[in-house]
């Protein structure tokens, strides 16, 4: 990547697949961005531009780097392919790209509290994968052709979508009395079937019609 090709993705700022950060303080803290990229649609983590798309650069550009690739090596599960280039400003100034794919390898995680967490890319955030967005993520790296019949929990839904425009798992597993693993289970097979769409949401994903 050539300093002009940062510039340019610097001064469109951060969204979906682009990351910001000026140094790699707290990397522990900073691997979430790089899994939800990876569980996403990949994207960019560029370290020496600040958050408002100033490429001021850093001091010591591969010490950040090497303390970054460490953090991905311990905390990431499974392992991340991805590729890191230094670019130079000045003798002693540098930014640090971390290209990172879209993984076949999703979900990705780390470990906390004894937990399995993911996270995923909302707009210009990373957010914890609900269980129904990680199931989602391991089940739609192989997609298939699904077949299935529309029963009454299907139709209540559909109605429900048609009416409202959108949908939680919770105002679905209401309205249709079923219990939350059923109601989880319809909603991820009709995500999987190209019928529904799921948005992730901070507290509680919200279901869509996809578009058709």
């Amino acid at each position: 990547m050539t300093l002009q090709e940062i510039h340019r993705i610097a001064q469109q700022g951060e969204g979906l697949k682009v990351e910001f950060k000026k140094k790699a303080s707290f990397p522990d803290k900073i691997v979430r961005e790089i899994i939800a990229l990876a569980n996403t649609e990949g994207g960019f983590l560029l370290i020496g531009v600040d958050d408002d798309g100033t490429v001021s650069g850093q001091r010591f550009i591969e010490e950040e780097v090497f303390v970054m690739q460490k953090a991905i090596g311990q905390h990431i599960q499974p392992k991340l392919e991805y590729q890191v280039e230094i670019i130079k400003l000045t003798p002693k100034k540098g930014i640090a790209v971390f290209s990172i794919p879209k993984s076949p390898e999703r979900p990705h995680f780390l470990m906390e509290e004894n937990r399995r967490k993911a996270f995923v890319r909302v707009k210009d955030r990373s957010i914890q994968a609900s269980k129904e967005m990680w199931e989602i993520l391991k089940r739609g790296k192989n997609p298939k052709d699904m077949v299935f019949t529309y029963g009454e929990k299907e139709n209540i839904l559909m109605k429900s979508l048609g009416e409202n425009g959108k949908i939680t798992l919770k105002e679905f597993q209401f309205l249709a009395k079923l219990p939350k693993f059923l109601a989880s289970k319809t909603l991820i097979r009709l995500v999987l079937a190209n019928v529904i769409k799921i948005v992730p949401q901070e507290k509680e994903d919200i279901f869509i019609l996809k578009e058709s």
